[in-house]
């Protein structure tokens, strides 16, 4: 080998040294990663991380939040609180923050595990959206500079949900999508992302026993017929909508037959293929549903409902073949998409503490964030076992990310990287 081709084969050692694996893409642009499942690709992730082990670096955040970061061409974006205004932090992957933007005034969470910035933000490239309890949906350039803000309280009624709000934004390819899910006045509305301006807003208001009407979940951007489309669940329906103008392609329902109070949509679902694994009835079903068909498709497209699975806050993932379920007492199971059968069965370590994180899964290893801080790892598969206990001593209820062989957590007062070089 001559010298010339020596030099090249170091420089892209180097280079793949840096991002961990050169093929990786460096875009976790939503809360549940660049497929919306909670999956990452194998990589050198650490097991075993704490305040002082394996960090690279950790900065403090001033204001509460539980919102996840988002990182697009490794810059981080986050949401919080910052001196009583809703805010947005961004910090670039050796740690540094770049810029900080308020955006007015904050409205503070009421739940142990709640803030004003639950919702996390969505970034598409070129533009940064983020949604608060306050009811501020507003755009931001990746320098920080505000570009527009609306109230979606001030427009279209009053927050009446129980406790915090959680449904995080969603963008298609002409407009960002908030899904206003509660008692009363609950819409779909989709906002121009250059301009801010209203561009269609559909009501979603349907009769449900208590609470049922009120939902935290996200909703998630499909192709249908190879258009855009946007698959929405709460009031005890799920349904997919037009992307240019909100109209409804299809509804299922049938998720609360004996009319149960109080079986609000808390976790959201996660869509495998042609199959949507929706968990509900406060985390004891699991059901899964065939996306397409025309209007009510209750009859025609549920293929399975579980009695004995599901999860209350955490929402599942999925590698695209299995779809992982991590209960609220740290119950795991995997269940196939299509069929709904148990695939295999895990526990976590028990506590009082319960598991509110939604859980990452990196290639066959399982992330789980317990609300006391704990942050449990474990193999999965018909050999479950629990890898490591880590204690991040702060509530943690923000979910991992995974990317270029590094781990980003969120605590209740830090934002942690990690690698696995690292001691």
């Amino acid at each position: 080998m001559n010298v010339a081709w020596t030099r090249i084969l170091l420089l892209l050692t180097c280079v793949a040294a840096r991002s961990g694996f050169a093929a990786e893409p460096a875009q976790w642009p939503r809360w549940r990663g660049p497929a919306d499942n909670g999956f990452a690709p194998a990589g050198p992730y650490p097991v075993e991380l704490g305040p002082d082990q394996n960090v690279v670096w950790k900065i403090e955040l001033e204001g509460h939040g539980c919102s996840t970061p988002v990182v697009w061409d490794e810059r981080i974006y986050v949401t919080s609180e910052s001196q009583k205004e809703d805010a947005v932090l961004a910090f670039d992957w050796s740690g540094k923050k770049l810029w900080e933007t308020r955006l007015g005034a904050h409205r503070a969470g009421k739940h142990r595990n709640g803030s004003g910035s639950n919702p996390s933000a969505v970034v598409d490239g070129q533009r940064i959206y983020v949604y608060y309890k306050s009811g501020r949906l507003a755009a931001l350039d990746l320098s920080g500079k505000e570009l527009w803000q609306q109230n979606i309280h001030t427009r279209f009624g009053k927050d009446t949900l129980y406790w915090d709000l959680g449904t995080s934004p969603v963008v298609t390819a002409e407009n960002v999508v908030i899904a206003l899910m509660q008692h009363g006045n609950s819409t779909l509305a989709a906002f121009d992302k250059r301009t801010g301006e209203l561009s269609w807003s559909v009501p979603r208001n349907f009769e449900t026993p208590v609470e049922g009407d009120h939902s935290y979940a996200t909703p998630i951007v499909v192709q249908h017929h190879g258009h855009e489309a946007i698959l929405v669940w709460g009031a005890e329906r799920l349904s997919l909508h037009k992307a240019i103008d909100g109209s409804t392609l299809w509804s299922c329902s049938g998720f609360n037959p004996d009319g149960r109070r109080n079986w609000v949509a808390v976790a959201s679902f996660v869509v495998v293929g042609d199959t949507a694994v929706v968990p509900y009835g406060r985390g004891s079903r699991l059901a899964g549903i065939r996306l397409g068909g025309t209007g009510d498709v209750t009859s025609t497209h549920r293929l399975w409902t579980r009695e004995d699975a599901g999860s209350f806050v955490p929402t599942p993932c999925s590698d695209g073949k299995q779809v992982v379920v991590v209960r609220d007492k740290g119950e795991v199971q995997a269940v196939d998409p299509r069929s709904g059968k148990t695939l295999w069965s895990g526990q976590l370590p028990k506590s009082s503490s319960k598991y509110y994180a939604s859980p990452l899964l990196v290639g066959d290893t399982l992330y789980a964030s317990r609300e006391d801080g704990k942050l449990m790892v474990a193999s999965i598969g018909e050999d479950f076992r629990i890898l490591a206990e880590n204690d991040m001593q702060e509530r943690l209820v923000a979910s991992p990310v995974a990317l270029g062989g590094r781990l980003l957590i969120r605590g209740e007062k830090h934002l942690w990287a990690f690698e696995r070089t690292r001691s």
